[in-house]
């Protein structure tokens, strides 16, 4: 399979790449914005396309920024695979402060007067992640769901979080846009110009090889009449 790994990481060293990849956060950045560069569509296709990847990374749609951003470039007549490749912004390095600017943010707009920090948040998502556990149980037992700490999280944090992201998330996207359109018309000129003079040079070897034939074929007429003339006659 293309692009699979000979040796397949375990466990620990795939966990270890998601926090902090092997080759560094730069070369990856690199790679996305080689790969933007190269997508073969419209300048402002591919812009559209970040734009649209772009604000789904910075929302919270954990497993499913794939969809979201293949429906939003979609919806924004972008490219699909920029906007795939844009969601790559993101990183778990980055995101929780990301996320606790975000939360503030929309605690801020929501008028939500609570003492946010890393152990109310930690608290709640745990709160959270309990109940939804004990729900999906409760399914199969008479025991009753129970709703108040998947309220508070939702009510506490990810709403918050959905609406503080939204306003920074379109800013930088837009950001992303703008720097995008020049990008990919530079690299796409350049890339013409360099087909243009290969094609050129290839034009050029061709005449050559043309000339260079035409030559032999005239010599071995020249030599095939010469020994006609020369060969022996009938009395």
């Amino acid at each position: 399979m293309v692009f699979k790994r000979r040796k397949p990481l375990g466990w620990g060293a795939w966990l270890r790449e998601q926090v902090y990849p092997r080759a560094g956060f730069k070369r990856s950045i690199r790679y996305v914005v080689y790969r933007m560069r190269r997508l073969p569509d419209q300048p402002h296709r591919v812009a559209r396309g970040v734009f649209a990847g772009s604000l789904i990374g910075f929302l919270p749609l954990p497993g499913l920024q794939f969809l979201a951003a293949w429906g939003a470039a979609r919806l924004a007549r972008g490219n699909v695979l920029a906007a795939l490749l844009a969601t790559f912004n993101t990183n778990p390095v980055t995101t929780p402060f990301f996320a606790v600017l975000a939360m503030t943010l929309g605690h801020w707009i929501l008028g939500i007067e609570k003492p946010l920090s890393w152990e109310y948040i930690r608290d709640a998502t745990e709160t959270a992640g309990i109940d939804l556990w004990f729900n999906v149980k409760a399914v199969f037992t008479p025991a009753v769901a129970r709703w108040d700490g998947l309220a508070q999280f939702w009510n506490e944090i990810y709403w918050p979080y959905f609406i503080g992201a939204l306003g920074p998330g379109i800013l930088l996207s837009a950001i992303g846009y703008y720097v995008t359109i020049p990008l990919v018309e530079a690299y796409q000129k350049a890339r013409a110009a360099t087909a243009g003079e290969r094609a050129e040079r290839r034009g050029r070897m061709r005449a050559k090889l043309a000339e260079a034939a035409a030559k032999l074929k005239r010599r071995a007429d020249r030599g095939a009449d010469e020994a006609d003339d020369d060969g022996p006659r009938s009395s």
